[in-house]
């Protein structure tokens, strides 16, 4: 690879790093969002109740995959893909033949344009075989080639790539870098654009690039200098850029496949690029917009996750009643002992929860007619962690046999259950797609929207005295009007939402919560102003009350309608969810009480002195092996060099 003369992601600056990030979120809420209602104190039940439904004609598109898809599921071994660190060739085909790789592509491109509320019940059912596959699936469709080209690709991209993604080829999506994760800002891959303006040549690397070992085409995002934009078609300022890229052009290598903990079976790779060429036709939309696409693909994107972890919840809560039902300790089958009681509590109805999460968030985002930026990532977050706890609290449940691998169970004779696998599996998922703490502070940039803008210079370090005593009397209005509001609403009113029965109270406590938490929101913008972005631990408090409520809302919703439908498990159901509700709203409390009770001073302290090398006597007594790494690793490594392309065949 030719070396870059001026490194794009040196000497970024954090103001200039925020300019880029704020300049490509979609800063307007044309259609009502109800997760930013929760934020704002203005809970509004009839944005999600009914919960929409689907109709007919979509719903029959995904019974039909779904019956077609069951049976192939069922013919796989998902040890072997533990086992051997790959998906077996005739996994990949078998789900090329059902149409797998086509979900989410229209069905004139040649895919099974499924909703995504199928597309996810599809993906639960990928995951609880193998999360492999799962991510498989979901990075080739959620955030590889099709969902971008389907959004901003022109027609003659849809029409030369969609069918190709529908019909098997596998797509990736290239963001990620050695030294940029997070902080696209930073990027250093790069695009210049030839003379005549008809292709652009491509250099750099880029990391951990799932799907990207074995895909046929990519989605790569890469930076354009401004005075390399040409001509009016292009209309160019530069900035970063999105381009399909074939993964068999000249100049593409693949340089490693990673291993991780879990996902044994994941295709991510280090690619790098080296003078590629890509015709101005592969551009995706104008220059400069590639962040923007980026972050608008994940709004729904990331729903897969969701999807997939509601799929370990439910697999989790499953073995956990198997085993303590089973399991006899002190004459009494351990499920009724109260230590385990309150873990199958939780594991059943968090698992109730996270379906009910990814059920409305996908079913919103399927109607339209609402933003759901906030909820998708709200339910990315929260499932995230909470599957986690799940498989956690069944590990735990299982004791030793927890602990142990399902291959040793097997080899004793014993039932093989890989909790301990779906353990390692999940872990990714609390950093795939936006880590948790990048969550927690997108997700708090969009519930502080609102006091921002009425903030104005306020909220803007380095302004002027005179534009802050502007901002102020603005924004002294604005609080004017809305900080009344906060102080009585429904949930304070006795026999309120009665007609929800047993739920009322819950739904009480969420339109209560969330004014609440309103008030404690306008309390920290008061005290930091400008320095509000900098409270990371106070932010994350916030969202997570905010997640917390919104998965309660969720929860009723779908018990709500159950109800309506007179679904036969809906009397079972509502159980559930005045359990999930009541460990709610302890969890809620616990987060209010964190908001001024913390220990933050005392941790940056902390963590100062740290990073300044005041407690390296902390250290002392061990030794850092991977000073020594020694000679296998190395022997191992150059087995992957110098391509480690292994792509899946497309014969037929």
């Amino acid at each position: 690879m030719s070396p870059n003369p001026e490194p794009v992601s040196s000497n970024v600056d954090a103001a200039s790093a925020r300019e880029v990030a704020e300049a490509s979120r979609e800063q307007t809420w044309e259609r009502p969002s109800f997760a930013k209602g929760i934020y704002m104190g203005d809970v509004d039940f009839s944005l999600i109740t009914p919960m929409p439904v689907q109709d007919a004609q979509s719903a029959a598109r995904g019974e039909k995959f779904l019956a077609q898809l069951i049976p192939v599921l069922d013919g796989f071994d998902a040890s072997r893909i533990e086992q051997a660190a790959r998906i077996p060739e005739e996994y990949i085909k078998a789900l090329r033949e059902v149409g797998a790789f086509g979900m989410k592509i229209p069905e004139e491109y040649g895919g099974l344009e499924l909703s995504l509320l199928d597309y996810g019940r599809a993906l639960m059912r990928v995951g609880s075989v193998s999360p492999a596959l799962g991510a498989l699936l979901s990075a080739h469709q959620s955030i590889g080639v099709p969902e971008p080209v389907k959004s901003f690709g022109t027609s003659e991209q849809k029409r030369t790539y969609l069918p190709r993604c529908a019909a098997g080829e596998i797509s990736a999506f290239l963001l990620t870098e050695n030294d940029v994760g997070s902080d696209p800002a930073r990027l250093g891959t790069y695009a210049t654009l030839s003379e005549d303006g008809t292709h652009y040549l491509l250099e750099g690397s880029k990391l951990w690039t799932t799907n990207g070992v074995v895909a046929d085409l990519l989605v790569v995002m890469a930076q354009v200098k401004p005075h390399e934009a040409q001509g009016a078609e292009l209309a160019g300022k530069g900035g970063i850029t999105a381009f399909i890229v074939e993964a068999s052009s000249a100049g593409i290598t693949v340089e490693n496949r990673n291993a991780f903990m879990g996902l044994r079976g994941i295709e991510n790779g280090v690619t790098r690029f080296s003078a590629v060429r890509v015709p101005v036709e592969n551009r995706l939309s104008r220059e400069g917009s590639g962040l923007k696409i980026a972050l608008s693909t994940l709004n729904t994107g990331r729903l897969s996750i969701p999807a997939l972890c509601a799929g370990a919840g439910k697999w989790s809560t499953k073995i956990a009643r198997e085993w303590s039902a089973a399991r006899v300790q002190w004459g009494l089958p351990i499920g009724k002992h109260q230590a385990v009681a309150a873990k199958l509590s939780y594991m059943a109805a968090s698992t109730y929860a996270l379906e009910a999460v990814f059920e409305l968030s996908a079913s919103l985002a399927d109607a339209g007619m609402k933003d759901v930026r906030i909820e998708a990532a709200l339910a990315k977050l929260y499932s995230s962690e909470v599957s986690y706890k799940i498989v956690d609290e069944l590990i735990q449940i299982r004791g030793g046999r927890g602990y142990e691998t399902a291959a040793s169970q097997a080899a004793r004779g014993e039932r093989a259950v890989p909790a301990e696998q779906l353990l390692r599996d999940l872990r990714i998922n609390r950093i795939f797609e936006g880590s948790t703490e990048i969550m927690h502070l997108l997700i708090a940039r969009e519930a502080v929207d609102a006091h921002l803008q009425a903030a104005g210079a306020l909220a803007q370090a380095g302004s002027s005295l005179e534009d802050k005593a502007r901002a102020a009397v603005d924004a002294s209005g604005f609080y004017a009007r809305w900080l009344p509001k906060l102080m009585v609403g429904a949930g304070t009113v006795p026999g309120s939402f009665s007609e929800q029965g047993p739920l009322a109270k819950h739904l009480r406590f969420i339109e209560r919560s969330s004014r609440r938490l309103a008030r404690q929101t306008f309390a920290g913008m008061a005290r930091w102003q400008a320095g509000m972005d900098k409270q990371q631990v106070f932010l994350g408090h916030i969202v997570d009350i905010g997640a917390e409520l919104f998965a309660m809302a969720a929860t009723i919703t779908k018990t709500l309608s159950l109800h309506e439908t007179g679904a036969p498990e809906r009397f079972s159901a509502e159980t559930l969810a005045q359990a999930f509700c009541e460990q709610a709203t302890k969890r809620c409390e616990e987060h209010f009480r964190q908001l001024w009770n913390n220990t933050t001073h005392r941790d940056e302290q902390i963590a100062a002195k740290l990073l300044n090398g005041d407690f390296e006597w902390l250290e002392d007594g061990v030794r850092d092996v991977s000073e020594n790494t020694g000679p296998w690793i190395a022997e191992w490594s150059t087995q992957s060099m110098p391509d480690a392309r292994q792509p899946y065949g497309t014969e037929g």
